[in-house]
């Protein structure tokens, strides 16, 4: 005999009854989601195919001057042939290679040097307050100018580009460390040193993992800025690089080879992206679901 199931003010229904409205109530959630993503990911085709097309058909009828603006034929064209035959650097793969290893040198000491300083800063105000005027103010010099500093001082090589990227990087990632630090719960760090704990392990078990969210939100946007950092140090001077292969076909008056590079950039980003985004998703498992 089924038992049964009841509420306050609802009618009593079967438990059987109930465990198979409930299980068609998540099937019909879960397939609502899916046909979501899936309109979603329809929508981003046809925006990306109109955009695409109209670029085609201006250019073809001539509404903008292809020599300057390209269409999309020509950019797929110059990245099979850079594919194929490679570029005037070289191959293709090793320009990319190249940038992606100043990118992550540069990403990888400016995350480290941002978080140690964040979380000094944040925890000693008296290194706060030193130090946050001349951070404010390196923080304030355009990039671009350090970026030629760095070229002149460490050469053309791998060193001025990664010491772009590191400055690029480590300002982002220090405001969301040294934030994070101040936003742990003060009192949670009241109890336990009401409970003797030492400041060191004040700073292990509660700080550190309080701002581990803020640092791990600041990393997948300071890749980006990395990737721009190494970039930027090419096109001002380099020997390999994608940003040394846009200077190129700019010099060229190349704007097939201009947004083709552009385009190989994007990819490059977004699989970074993609690999930040799991990474952040395995650490911060216990972060609730965003709506």
């Amino acid at each position: 005999m089924n038992t049964l199931t009841t509420t306050p003010g609802a009618v009593a229904l079967p438990a059987a009854l109930s465990d198979e409205a409930l299980a068609r109530e998540s099937a019909s959630a879960q397939a609502a989601i899916r046909q979501r993503r899936y309109t979603i990911i329809g929508l981003r085709l046809v925006v990306l195919l109109v955009v695409l097309g109209g670029w085609e058909i201006a250019a073809r009828l001539k509404w903008i001057d292809p020599f300057f603006y390209s269409q999309p034929s020509l950019i797929w064209a110059q990245i099979v042939e850079w594919v194929n035959e490679g570029t005037s650097q070289g191959p293709l793969w090793q320009q990319v290679l190249v940038t992606l290893e100043e990118t992550v040198l540069g990403f990888l000491i400016g995350a480290a040097g941002g978080v140690v300083c964040g979380i000094l800063l944040g925890r000693n105000k008296l290194l706060s307050d030193v130090f946050s005027l001349y951070i404010q103010i390196a923080n304030s010099i355009p990039r671009v100018v350090l970026g030629s500093v760095f070229v002149i001082a460490l050469g053309l090589g791998m060193a001025s580009k990664v010491a772009l990227a590191v400055v690029m990087v480590f300002f982002v990632v220090f405001s969301n460390a040294f934030q994070g630090v101040r936003e742990a719960d003060k009192y949670m760090i009241a109890n336990a040193q009401i409970l003797g704990a030492s400041a060191r392990q004040l700073t292990t078990a509660i700080v550190i993992p309080a701002a581990t969210s803020w640092i791990l939100a600041s990393l997948r946007v300071s890749f980006g800025f990395a990737l721009v950092g190494a970039v930027v140090g090419e096109f001002l001077g380099a020997k390999e690089g994608i940003g040394l292969l846009i200077s190129t076909a700019q010099g060229a008056f190349n704007a097939s080879g201009v947004f083709a590079a552009m385009i190989v950039l994007a990819v490059v980003a977004l699989a970074a992206d993609l690999l930040l985004s799991q990474l952040e998703r395995r650490l911060l498992k216990w972060r609730p679901a965003a709506f």
